[in-house]
């Protein structure tokens, strides 16, 4: 792997390839939303779609037809619809077989109520969708604005479930139903934020003599946490959803105990007491967990370090390096951000180079998504900065950057406190250049104060300030520079003093009283260091005319110290009458 090389997904176009963390996200969720653009037209407008000029013509490789092929008011179309997902017409269908008399099958019924429980009334979302786009942004941004439901939905869509929607409409004028069509009902209203009505539709199905399947059981243990409030109400709940599937001889699945441990994160020091026993429960029952299981265990126990330590990450890299995992749950892509922060936060540099090592292994690594990628490699870096020689640092370094993440300004920061702990502040330049302007954080103001603080506090050799003093150029073109989009920077005290310094240790002595001037027109007084810098400066380039004004810069300001300067100024220089 070429580590100067961007990832795979940026690489079609050079002048696109972005520069750091926010940039990448910009144009991969680009890339997303022009491929869902793409399907919508398609979707919205598919008679513009029905040339196929492929020679020969293979069906499997041609488009799917989404264009419903059966005409008139039939259960048959009424099928069709459901199975190209048409929400609208789905309703509308199924509306007019019941005006017309005609009864529908449970099977079909029970389809439609599945394609509505999983999409919700998505006309509803797409009307406002395309009134969102007819009408000017600033008269519709009122209604564009979600609402936010007490209780947060399970799902990614913007969709709450409401009273009498479609789905629970059709669902009271089923002439029959079967255990289907309550489980159906029960995940929908799980799924869209409707938890008290899936328990209260649970009852329903007992009350009936139905028996709930396993993705039921699994829905309405994730809920438990909206449905009670007390830590120990909420494992008693949960205890009783298992009991009743070992009633029922329903058989849990992996899904099921993932979803028993996410809800004792939500349980405090109830959930630290039992999970391990659910983990026992899964081996007596040989279920292997999958990467979600640890990473419920991990968040349960590591959620305060400093109050729970344990050695369950220890026990948990032991069985994920002895396993090549496949997706089981949407939680597992979470596992290797949450283990790198466990080990950031018990500062274990061992346990880093083990999870990196067992996230490497077999296709382990696809578990990373670009913002979980980003994320992972700036948890280890940052753990690295703080652990690690800073050989091993620059190493890691050179190996990361770009093709495996995007440094962030807090691992600049670290990056740079890493060089200062080990004492190759010489190397701050090149990661000025290099990195900070690169990556486009030249205007971040913590980290240019960090930077400045660094190169001024102490005397260099000629070399490393002269390079010192270039990277205090680019810091000062930065202040003054301010495009159409962008404010221009404000001087700090500190920032101007530290610029000062380094151009006059520089032998600057012009562009150090520059930036002098700088000090009144921003109010700021300098500090004594700054002006004994100056006057050294101006002493070693022969400048008694810029000593003379730095003293009447000093009264100027009030300095406590200028009679000291004005002391230096007549002993150090050869100053004519008329300067005295």
């Amino acid at each position: 792997q070429d580590p100067t090389a961007a990832h795979y997904m940026f690489q079609d176009d050079p002048f696109l390839m972005p520069r750091n963390t926010a940039n990448s996200r910009l144009l991969s969720l680009a890339k997303e939303s022009g491929r869902n653009a793409a399907k919508y037209i398609i979707k919205e407008f598919p008679q513009y779609f029905d040339k196929i000029t492929a020679e020969p013509n293979i069906p499997c490789l041609m488009p799917e037809i989404i264009t419903p092929q059966i005409e008139g008011v039939s259960e048959a179309a009424l099928k069709e619809r459901i199975h190209l997902r048409k929400v609208k017409a789905s309703v509308d269908l199924f509306d007019q077989l019941l005006q017309a008399g005609t009864p529908v099958s449970l099977e079909t019924a029970n389809s439609l109520l599945d394609l509505l429980c999983f999409y919700g009334d998505a006309q509803e979302e797409q009307d406002e969708q395309k009134r969102d786009l007819e009408e000017p942004e600033e008269n519709n941004a009122e209604q564009r604005s979600p609402k936010r439901p007490f209780q947060k939905s399970l799902n990614s869509s913007r969709f709450i479930w409401r009273e009498d929607c479609n789905a629970e409409r059709i669902f009271k004028i089923m002439p029959e139903r079967n255990a289907h069509s309550y489980c159906t009902m029960i995940r929908g209203m799980v799924k869209h934020g409707a938890s008290a009505k899936a328990y209260d539709m649970y009852v329903e199905l007992l009350n009936e003599r139905h028996k709930a399947d396993v993705h039921t059981f699994n829905a309405l243990i994730t809920a438990v946490p909206y449905l009670k409030e007390k830590f120990i109400e909420r494992w008693d709940l949960v205890k009783e959803f298992l009991i009743h599937m070992a009633q029922q001889e329903v058989q849990p699945n992996v899904l099921t105990f993932n979803a028993v441990l996410k809800t004792l994160r939500r349980c405090g020091g109830v959930g630290r007491g039992v999970s391990l026993s659910v983990i026992k429960e899964m081996k007596a029952l040989d279920i292997e967990p999958s990467l979600a299981t640890y990473e419920h265990l991990l968040s349960i126990f590591y959620r305060a370090v400093e109050l729970y330590p344990s050695t369950i990450i220890i026990e948990v890299l032991e069985e994920v390096e002895k396993r090549n995992f496949t997706p089981q749950d949407p939680d597992d892509a979470r596992f290797f951000v949450t283990a790198m922060q466990v080990c950031c936060d018990l500062k274990d540099i061992k346990l880093a180079y083990r999870l990196n090592k067992a996230m490497e292994k077999g296709d382990n690594w696809k578990f990373l998504d670009m913002d979980r990628l980003n994320a992972y490699w700036s948890k280890f870096f940052s753990l690295l900065c703080m652990m690690e020689q800073i050989d091993v640092v620059m190493k890691w370094y050179k190996e990361m950057t770009p093709s495996l993440f995007y440094p962030s300004p807090r691992n600049l920061l670290d990056l740079l406190q890493a060089l200062d702990a080990a004492n190759h502040l010489e190397v701050i330049p090149s990661v000025w250049k290099a990195d900070i302007k690169q990556l486009g954080f030249n205007r971040r103001q913590d980290l240019m104060e960090e930077l400045l603080s660094l190169m001024s506090r102490e005397q260099h050799p000629k070399e490393t300030q002269l390079a010192f003093a270039q990277c205090a150029e680019d810091i000062k073109a930065s202040h003054e520079q301010s495009g159409r989009e962008q404010a221009p920077l404000e001087w700090s005290g500190s920032a101007l003093g530290h610029v000062v310094v380094l151009f006059s240790r520089a032998g600057r002595t012009q562009d150090a009283w520059t930036m002098l001037e700088h000090f009144q027109q921003i109010n700021r007084i300098p500090s004594d260091q700054v002006m004994d810098e100056f006057l050294t400066c101006a002493k070693q380039t022969n400048c008694p005319d810029e000593a003379i004004e730095l003293v009447k810069l000093a009264a100027s300001f009030g300095l406590p110290s200028t009679p000291k300067l004005k002391s230096r100024a007549e002993q150090e220089f050869e100053l004519s009458e008329e300067q005295k």
